[in-house]
Formats: structure tokens, C-alpha cells, sequence
């Protein structure tokens, strides 16, 4: 059986990570990466074919899939939007030492990185990233273009608004609510509610 072709748009860190779950699940060929700059003709061994003006003429080589392969929130939503524009599909990304619950719900074009732990009725929205040995815990929603940082922990039933980001190793307390485009900085402990926008950091998190 002949697998799909996937396009990787973005060759930086977050790019050689994707790739990396992609080879480790062995359900699509890897045509390669574009990038808006690109600074290496490889990655991971993989070609990396030119910047985005090559994206409909690869669309029109039967590449039919691609994803946004870029860690920033806000520019891993307007590179999805690029990859629509160019007629690919954006599959969901799930590695497979991942574990997802009983009822979990992942969207189109999220990625799931190795050793995630997604609990069960969760909720991934679209292009959501939940990075590796990252935790979201049983009832959590974690909306549109989100980042969950690497070995970041949200407990039950906590709320992760769309382009929020939570830093690496930052724990979120049961019911918590994350507002839209907030940031927790690294190793953070956040106990109280954070409105949309704010950063906060430390422990427990203050605004900064």
C-alpha cells in the first residue's frame, strides 16, 4: 500500500521535532520542508525543498498534505492558513509513544509529541500543540493554536485558551482557567485564574 506524501512547512527546531514523530510512526513518506528562510538543504536527513513561493507547484504534484511545522502560536496559525490556501489537507499528528484517553478528542492539524499523556474526555483543539512528556489531564480543553509546553502539567479539568502558552514544566491546578493568548513562563505554578493576554510566572504564578 502506497502512503500519503507529507509536506513539513517549517525546517527550524519545532520542524526536526515533527519529523522526528513522523518517522517514528512510519504513516507518511516525508516529501520534505519549505521554509520562509531556509538555512540548510537538510534536515534530519530529509531535503529541504525552497521557501513557500514552491507550495502550489507541490500541491500540484500530488502532495495532498502538509503541516505547520512552526513552535510560535500565532505563526503556526497564519502557516496553516498559507497550507489551506494552497489546497493541502492538515492531518492530526500523534507519535506513537503518546497514550490518549478513553474519549479524547484531538483536532485537525494538532501534534502530539512522544510521551504526552492525554487523559481521558480531553479536548485538543485544531493546531494545537502539546509538546513532549506534556500532561493534559482528564476534562481539560485546550483551544485552537495553543502550546503545552515540554513536561508541562494541566490538571483536570483545566482550561487552555486559543494561542495561550504554557512554558515548560508549568503546572496548572484542577479547573484552572488560561485565557486566550496568555502566557506561563517556565516552571511557573499557576493556582488562580489567568485573563487573557496576562504572563505570569513563578510560584505561585504573579502577573509580570
Amino acid at each position: 500500500m502506497t502512503r500519503q506524501r507529507i509536506l513539513l512547512l517549517g525546517a527550524g527546531g519545532h520542524g526536526k521535532a515533527i519529523a522526528d514523530l513522523l518517522l517514528a510512526g512510519g504513516s507518511y513518506d516525508i516529501a520534505g520542508f519549505v521554509d520562509a528562510a531556509p538555512k540548510a538543504s537538510q534536515v534530519l536527513g530529509l531535503p529541504v525543498l525552497g521557501d513557500e513561493s514552491l507550495l502550489t507547484a507541490l500541491a500540484g504534484q500530488g502532495i495532498t498534505l502538509a503541516h505547520a511545522a512552526v513552535g510560535d502560536n500565532a505563526q503556526r496559525l497564519a502557516a496553516a492558513g498559507r497550507l489551506r490556501a494552497a489546497g493541502f489537507a492538515l492531518p492530526r499528528l500523534i507519535h506513537p509513544a503518546a497514550l490518549i484517553g478513553h474519549g479524547a478528542m484531538i483536532g485537525e492539524a494538532a501534534a502530539i509529541l512522544a510521551r504526552a499523556v492525554i487523559g481521558p474526555d480531553a479536548e485538543i483543539g485544531p493546531l494545537a500543540l502539546i509538546n513532549t512528556g506534556a500532561i493534559v489531564e482528564h476534562d481539560c480543553v485546550v483551544a485552537e493554536a495553543a502550546h503545552i509546553g515540554p513536561g508541562a502539567v494541566l490538571a483536570g479539568g483545566a482550561l487552555i485558551g486559543a494561542g495561550a502558552l504554557i512554558g515548560a514544566g508549568a503546572v496548572v491546578r484542577p479547573g484552572i482557567s488560561i485565557g486566550a493568548g496568555a502566557l506561563v513562563g517556565a516552571g511557573a505554578a499557576v493556582v488562580e485564574d489567568v485573563a487573557p493576554g496576562a504572563k505570569v510566572m513563578g510560584v505561585p504564578a504573579r502577573p509580570v
